[in-house]
């Protein structure tokens, strides 16, 4: 059975129900057991686990230093394209924003990469929009071998991609594929992405099959925060996880899970999550999958991340741009969403130092093979 197949048989207000069916004890249960279950993380994303927050932060940080010591890895985001062919209503890309559309030549993004460069970081996160014709597969392989000879570490994040188009990307370098579901909510989804193929959401739940198909190293899921009942969103991305991971064994996973931040037409966001809530999730999935690879972008305030990351956080953004061009020339107000923390990379790594843990600025070695 195939995970779409899997989550056409869920149902969504009975599991949105469940999360209010759990009593503390249940959740006391839940921080104690050593490999807790979907019941288990339900119980630990429900209302009640509130009151035990500081518990659940505890064993989540106990977990994260046992599994990958001290360290914390850094990266930015590289945009190559603000171009996109979707409309999506929270996205400050989307089709119909009245925006200057910009896609990066050899040129620029050779000076974007010794900007990144300069600020010390050596692992990239490619971002564009998504416009197959104008920034598809053409494009991807025509740039990536410019942004290999830059970086250590190559990760991307782009519309989804067919198992052949996954396969040549392997073949350049790619190292990891973030591919977020945005929400696991049918008609949610379908309410947000209102034109192009992301109103597609078959097709966008088979794309991790894809990659790990194409046996890239990493694959990298996600929510966004504020589209609807985050609850019911981690369980269904909960299984999801455990679908790919008992599929794709040989696969890395990494989770990150972003609120939505003002964009030039963004609105008021109808599902919000207050910072307790945020840190719930994030410290209930360090005990569902001790494993689990976990970002905290530049989307969260210098105070929430200072107080996070030493929780379950791996990897960080920091001195983020969100905009193609942002790293070498002024800013043009293309930015995909707004940050909240504008410290640089070595502000952030200072801070890292003073709690204990370990700024990693290169993740992998050329000479050591891929």
């Amino acid at each position: 059975m195939s995970f779409t197949q899997h989550w056409q048989q869920q149902n969504w207000q009975e599991l949105q129900l469940q999360s209010r069916n759990f009593s503390l004890s249940d959740v006391q249960a839940a921080i104690n057991k050593p490999q807790p279950g979907i019941t288990d993380l339900q119980a630990l994303l429900s209302p009640a686990a509130l009151p035990l927050l500081p518990a659940l932060a505890a064993k989540a940080q106990q977990l994260t230093r046992q599994r990958f010591g001290h360290t914390v890895q850094f990266y930015a985001p590289l945009y190559l394209s603000n171009l996109c062919a979707n409309e999506c209503t929270y996205c400050g890309f989307s089709l119909s924003q009245k925006v200057k559309r910009r896609t990066l030549n050899h040129g620029e993004i050779a000076q974007e990469c010794r900007a990144i460069k300069a600020l010390g970081i050596d692992q990239v996160l490619i971002v564009t929009g998504e416009h197959e014709r104008k920034v598809g597969i053409d494009y991807f392989c025509d740039v990536l071998p410019l942004v290999r000879r830059y970086f250590s570490s190559v990760q991307l994040e782009v519309q989804p991609l067919s198992c052949i188009e996954y396969d040549k990307l392997k073949a350049l370098g790619v190292d990891a594929v973030m591919l977020y579901q945005e929400t696991y909510n049918a008609a949610a989804y379908q309410q947000y992405h209102l034109k192009g193929k992301k109103s597609d959401i078959h097709w966008r739940l088979d794309a991790p099959d894809r990659v790990g198909q194409a046996g890239i190293d990493k694959i990298g899921l996600g929510i966004l925060l504020g589209l609807s009942d985050w609850r019911t969103d981690a369980i269904l991305l909960a299984q999801h996880l455990r679908y790919l991971q008992q599929h794709y064994w040989q696969c890395r996973f990494s989770l990150s899970v972003p609120r939505i931040r003002p964009c030039s037409g963004g609105g008021t966001v109808a599902n919000p999550i207050s910072d307790k809530e945020l840190i719930q999730l994030i410290c209930a999935f360090r005990l569902f999958a001790p494993e689990l690879e976990i970002s905290l972008s530049t989307r969260e305030s210098a105070t929430f991340r200072q107080h996070v990351v030493p929780l379950a956080i791996t990897s960080v953004s920091a001195g983020s741009k969100t905009q193609p061009g942002g790293y070498s020339v002024e800013p043009q107000n293309l930015e995909q969403f707004s940050i909240d923390d504008n410290r640089t990379p070595q502000q952030v790594a200072s801070a890292l130092i003073q709690q204990g843990l370990q700024p990693v600025w290169k993740d992998w070695d050329s000479f050591l093979g891929r």
